[in-house]
């Protein structure tokens, strides 16, 4: 009786082990690793959450609270967004000022190609003016003929008073012929003697052929009308007889 009395006096042990305490399992038990456990964990409230409602069978306090030291952090919440960061800025601001550089880049290229094409008006224009006075030029040609002409006639008088009246007049329309020439050359505008030089289609329009001692076949040997260029551009050929 005094035994039974002893036991009965003994302090109990309590039933389960304190929360910082970690349950011992059977010697032949291993302990879960992390991802076993959360899986577990994961299995357990689902078991839970699908229970029927009239269902009394719950998990323990002990299983839930294990599960729910496994499973990862809850998202924020829908619909709320965080202020932007120092890093988020500066990298805000880096992007900003690479698009301002291309920006740049594309106006210094657009300002490139701008430029170029106004030099190439220009030049066309240069151009435009360059042969602008082709057809004055033209029309000029029979004018400098016609003094070429009288130059020639005066040269031909006799002796006596009329000799230097001719004499005069053809110092005159000499002076006259040379400031003209002086005149059209300024413009671009020059004249083609082609006397002994080869019969060119391009440059020679023929009159006639006629034989000709000590002249090579299809060689010039009389020129009746000069051909005249404009900046190297032909404006009429020369009329000339060529060679047999």
């Amino acid at each position: 009786m005094k035994r039974k009395k002893d036991r009965q006096a003994a302090p109990r042990r309590p039933a389960t082990a304190s929360a910082a305490e970690t349950p011992a399992g059977k010697p032949g038990d291993t302990q879960k690793p992390p991802a076993a456990a959360a899986d577990s964990a994961v299995a357990t409230i689902g078991k839970t959450a699908s229970a029927a409602p009239g269902d009394a069978q719950k998990p323990p306090a002990d299983e839930v609270a294990d599960a729910a030291a496994y499973l990862p952090d809850a998202p924020d919440t829908p619909g709320m967004q965080a202020a932007p960061t120092v890093d988020a800025l500066l990298e805000q601001v880096a992007d900003l000022k690479r698009q301002a550089q291309e920006r740049r880049d594309q106006a210094l290229r657009a300002g490139a190609e701008l430029e170029n094409t106004r030099k190439r008006a220009l030049r066309d224009i240069e151009h435009a003016h360059k042969y602008a006075l082709e057809k004055f030029a033209r029309e000029l040609l029979p004018v400098l003929d016609s003094m070429r002409l009288g130059v020639d006639a005066a040269a031909a008088g006799t002796d006596g008073a009329a000799a230097e009246n001719l004499d005069s007049l053809r110092e005159g329309m000499s002076l006259t012929l040379k400031m003209f020439t002086d005149c059209l050359q300024k413009f671009g505008v020059t004249a083609h003697n082609p006397v002994g030089e080869r019969f060119d289609p391009q440059w020679h329009e023929a009159v006639s052929m006629r034989e000709q001692e000590g002249a090579d076949s299809g060689r010039v040997i009389s020129v009746m009308q000069q051909g005249y260029a404009l900046n190297g551009r032909l404006l009429r050929p020369a009329m000339v007889v060529v060679a047999k």
